[in-house]
């Protein structure tokens, strides 16, 4: 073998491994952050889920949505784009509202259970908003919680001057708990006295190894780098920024850790160093017997009440005006 045609085939093999992984980028961050709009409909599917699965809200759903209680609202974020939530007031009035965050591709309906925790068992106010590419507010892929922070930030000004003069919680599940732990990194108003995250993942990097090695059977590098990388060309963030565990190490104000130690999409052991994670600021912690991923209140909905109930209470306690 001629060194010239040694040197040719090295070439052509690396033109094409990088054809490959390059090919491969675009698919792994059409497959993780692509994602269609949902119409009316799908709103409706969500609110079905959750009466299949949580019975106990279904007479207060069809009395919210049939008094024409859930309200629609649109505001435009500093970055340009309409978004859209939904909001319904307490039964009595009060200044306590709770700033509700959905999960990965759900939307605003698909934390009406939370909802329900909140405005029917607690009588807060509640504000549900789609965040970026998501229900009714637009964008064009899926910002796994991290740019997102600075929306939700922009959502509980929004729910302040709605509900008037509010001390707010902010709570959310999945991707919404992963967006919670960042927004909880940085300066919020004095109005929002606490967080509650249930089964958000430690970082966008930590989240998308453990699917690509459980969907997949591929290892991170170097399908990772490069795709991360493409993610900073062309959404402006990367995986590797996005470390939710960073903000939590940074947030001053209390938190509750909620997870089930049966799930495996976001894998229940990130809980823990998380939980760590937190030095300042008062925390607890909840872990959910067998519950899989997001279904803790599902499956435990009283003790799941109580703890959050007993937690963010001694933040915002009740009394009304």
């Amino acid at each position: 073998m001629s060194r010239k045609f040694f040197i040719w085939s090295l070439l052509v093999a690396v033109f094409l491994v990088m054809l490959v992984l390059a090919g491969g980028s675009f698919y792994m961050l059409g497959y993780s952050l692509g994602y269609e709009p949902q119409d009316r409909k799908a709103a409706e599917e969500q609110r079905g889920r959750i009466r299949k699965e949580c019975p106990w809200t279904v007479v207060w759903m069809d009395s919210v949505y049939n008094n024409h209680c859930v309200k629609d609202t649109f505001v435009v974020m500093p970055s340009g784009y309409r978004a859209h939530a939904i909001y319904l007031y307490a039964p009595k009035k009060t200044e306590r509202t709770a700033v509700v965050v959905h999960g990965y591709k759900v939307r605003a309906e698909g934390m009406l259970h939370i909802a329900y925790l909140y405005n029917h068992d607690m009588g807060y106010n509640v504000l549900l908003p789609d965040l970026y590419g998501h229900g009714h507010s637009e964008g064009d892929h899926v910002q796994m919680g991290w740019l997102d922070r600075w929306d939700v930030i922009k959502w509980s000004k929004v729910a302040d001057d709605i509900f008037s003069h509010t001390r707010q919680v902010i709570h959310g599940i999945s991707m919404g708990a992963a967006t919670v732990m960042a927004v909880s990194g940085e300066h919020t108003p004095d109005y929002v006295k606490c967080f509650v995250e249930d089964c958000g993942y430690t970082s966008v990097w930590d989240e998308f190894a453990a699917q690509l090695k459980d969907q997949f059977g591929l290892p991170t590098f170097p399908l990772m780098n490069t795709t991360s990388w493409l993610c900073r060309m062309k959404y402006d963030w990367s995986f590797a920024e996005a470390r939710q565990i960073d903000q939590v190490v940074r947030s001053t104000k209390p938190m509750l850790f909620i997870h089930g130690d049966r799930d495996d999409f976001v894998p229940s052991w990130m809980v823990h160093p998380l939980y760590d994670a937190k030095k300042y600021g008062r925390k607890a912690i909840f872990i959910a017997k067998g519950s899989e991923h997001a279904m803790a209140y599902r499956d435990h909905h009283k003790e799941y009440t109580h703890e959050v109930k007993n937690f963010v209470e001694k933040e915002m306690p009740s009394y009304t005006r």
